[in-house]
């Protein structure tokens, strides 16, 4: 059995470890809330664009556009969303698989395949595949940025007019609370141009200048912009979600040991002193004979 010592060093190095995991998940907790605001701030303009757009498409019924164009896949975008750090469970893991699963669908039908990783920990992993890898500033996925996703965007909706790229595809994970991450893995170009009225939160009465179909010309990148956007959004607030489970779990199991601990240390503690007991006994009784 260890020794007393022993026992409470161990005790005080889960404590420690108990105080680090209980400070990450609130930091977390508080980076998860600031990342539900951006998501919540950015929410009202998509589901109004998306709107416009529905209600347009709904009387421009012919209406088609290069962002829609369907053509024989043989060079294909993959745009991986991860966070930069670990201790966040399963979460990259399973990105990191899901984005190794793609790419053998893609090249099981013969495209080329080009990454997009945002986030290190993909970054790391799409370095090991040997496909193509564009340089990405990785600081991204840890401060959200509209600016810079918009450029990454508008580099992807040129290279599909370009022809240079037939498909973008997009993995991230979709908080659906902070329990759930729902790993998404999704078609962005070609866009696919539907009216659905269930998505349609507005009357339609508008006042069109020049025409109809110039303006969904100019509103689709607009749309493809905000979409890349709320995918990094995302994919950000469900890193948060995934470590606060993460770090809730870590500081339950260190609770449970520290008390396993505790009741070992009492044992042993008990053990000791009825052992010198004995000993005094045993003395005392040597003593009087």
């Amino acid at each position: 059995m260890a020794s007393l010592k022993e026992v409470k060093a161990r005790i005080g190095s889960v404590n420690t470890t108990l105080k680090i995991t209980s400070s990450m998940k609130m930091v977390s907790s508080a980076k998860l809330k600031k990342a539900q605001y951006a998501i919540e701030a950015i929410s009202p303009y998509q589901n109004r664009l998306n709107g416009i757009l529905n209600n347009f498409l709904a009387t421009e019924t012919d209406f088609q556009s290069a962002y829609s164009e369907v053509r024989a896949v043989n060079n294909v975008a993959i745009v991986v969303f991860s966070s930069n750090s670990s201790l966040c469970g399963a979460y990259n893991t399973n990105v990191a698989k899901q984005m190794r699963a793609v790419i053998a669908e893609q090249k099981s039908k013969g495209a080329n395949v080009v990454l997009y990783p945002i986030g290190k920990k993909v970054k790391e992993q799409a370095l090991k595949t040997g496909e193509q890898v564009v340089e990405i500033d990785t600081t991204i996925a840890d401060k959200p940025s509209f600016d810079s996703i918009s450029d990454i965007t508008n580099e992807l909706m040129a290279k599909f007019l370009a022809k240079e790229y037939d498909q973008v595809i997009v993995i991230y994970h979709h908080l659906k609370n902070t329990a759930v991450q729902k790993l998404q893995t999704e078609t962005f170009l070609p866009i696919v141009l539907s009216s659905d009225e269930s998505n349609a939160n507005d009357s339609g009465d508008y006042i069109v200048e020049p025409s109809k179909a110039e303006i969904l010309d100019s509103l689709l990148p607009k749309a493809l912009r905000t979409k890349m956007y709320a995918c990094l959004l995302d994919s950000n607030a469900s890193e948060h979600g995934a470590r606060v489970m993460a770090m809730q779990i870590a500081s339950d199991n260190a609770n449970q040991l520290i008390s396993e601990l505790t009741i070992l240390y009492n044992k042993t503690r008990q053990q000791a002193i009825t052992s010198e007991l004995l000993d005094i006994v045993g003395g005392a009784a040597a003593l009087a004979q």
